[in-house]
């Protein structure tokens, strides 16, 4: 599930600011990255089933693996894990309202954190 408006999309920041700020949000980027992309993802549980919460980004310059690259994020995304297949994203997962809401929550207390730190993808008419 696409969560959208959130103004993180339009977000374009350093690497090591979305690695310091992120986490305390509960966003963690652990092994989830290459040299172009990077994942963080908050893991949630609730009644027997695991959630993830996940806020990508892609580096228009610089290199993610040295640490020194400037990243493009994407639109956050929720999923359901299932096991042993991996997580789903797709629109016709069901997401309990309060889980959807709780994210919204955190994206935007994240938002609010990260948009002084970096510029905003310029509007297009």
């Amino acid at each position: 599930m696409r969560i959208e408006n959130t103004g993180i999309e339009k977000l374009r920041l350093d690497l090591n600011v979305l690695d310091d700020l992120l986490p305390k949000f509960g966003l963690i980027r652990a092994g989830q990255w290459d040299y172009e992309r990077v994942t963080y993802d908050r893991k949630i549980v609730l009644n027997e089933h695991v959630y993830y919460l996940r806020v990508q980004g892609y580096a228009i310059e610089g290199d993610v693996g040295a640490h020194d690259a400037f990243i493009q994020l994407k639109v956050p995304i929720l999923g359901k894990y299932y096991y042993p297949h991996g997580v789903e994203y797709g629109e016709d997962e069901n997401f309990p309202k309060a889980l959807v809401n709780r994210c919204k929550e955190i994206l935007h207390d994240a938002y609010e954190q990260l948009e002084p730190l970096g510029e905003k993808v310029p509007e297009t008419i």
